[in-house]
């Protein structure tokens, strides 16, 4: 039995027509029948790089029991030049999240995903302990077992106060080894609810996709100032609040 948090991330590969850019994390996001691909915004656009892919590829698994055979789904990213991407902005700028609908007719009909939904989103209200342990599910610089198309899963600890905005930002503090790659991955905390005592009632998860969704991977943070010569980097990253796919995934009125 493989674990559905493997399941619940995508690799996603930049490309500008037919010349590949960069490698990137990703995972689907279900909201009632619409499905997206969530990642990081600079991803998908980031002019201080003058990044501009035109199209993305994914890996869909298409055999549950052989995880080995899957297909690659190219994705435009414009269409009759708007971008197909829906992105955020708050009081303190831009966030640096990004979601894509997925046309469900293109998925195969066997498609072996396992999507994060609205019910495992933690609520930044709700209390995890600083130094809590906690999970990123990517692909740093590409690498995954190129055998079964799966992430690998790095650890890290939340490293800031769970809840605030670190420094007027929309995000909290993990600290992670991490690389490039691993932007848009899900940080996830285990549900420690048993799964017998499961209930709608007490909001507990069921025990298909036991993982609370905190944040998205973004990047790593350091110092401007920092010696590079005597001082290592902080090895702290970005993980933007969950919470704001319900934003960007509302229906449109």
């Amino acid at each position: 039995m493989i674990d559905s948090l493997l399941l619940t991330a995508a690799r996603i590969s930049t490309f500008e027509h037919d010349r590949a850019l960069t490698n990137a994390s990703g995972f689907f996001f279900q909201r009632d029948e619409r499905l997206f691909l969530v990642t990081s915004r600079h991803v998908l656009i980031d002019e201080p790089t003058e990044h501009h892919p035109n199209r993305i590829e994914i890996e869909i698994h298409t055999d549950v029991d052989d995880l080995a055979r899957s297909i690659g789904l190219s994705m435009m990213l414009f269409e009759d030049g708007k971008s197909q991407w829906r992105q955020g902005r708050d009081a303190a700028g831009e966030i640096d999240v990004a979601v894509l609908q997925i046309d469900r007719d293109a998925l195969p009909e066997n498609a072996v995903i396992h999507p994060f939904t609205p019910d495992h989103i933690q609520s930044a209200d709700k209390a995890v302990e600083v130094g809590s342990s906690v999970l990123i599910v990517g692909f740093p610089l590409g690498f995954h077992d190129t055998l079964h198309h799966l992430p690998v899963v790095r650890q890290a600890v939340v490293a800031s106060a769970y809840g605030l905005r670190f420094q007027g930002q929309g995000y909290f503090l993990t600290d992670a080894r991490t690389h490039r790659g691993t932007s848009g991955a899900p940080v996830v905390l285990r549900e420690h609810t048993p799964p017998h005592e499961a209930t709608e009632d007490d909001g507990a998860l069921q025990p298909s996709l036991p993982w609370r969704l905190l944040g998205v991977h973004s990047a790593s943070l350091d110092m401007s100032g920092r010696d590079k010569v005597q001082d290592e980097t902080l090895g702290l990253n970005c993980a933007w609040y969950a919470d704001v796919l319900m934003v960007l995934t509302a229906a449109d009125d």
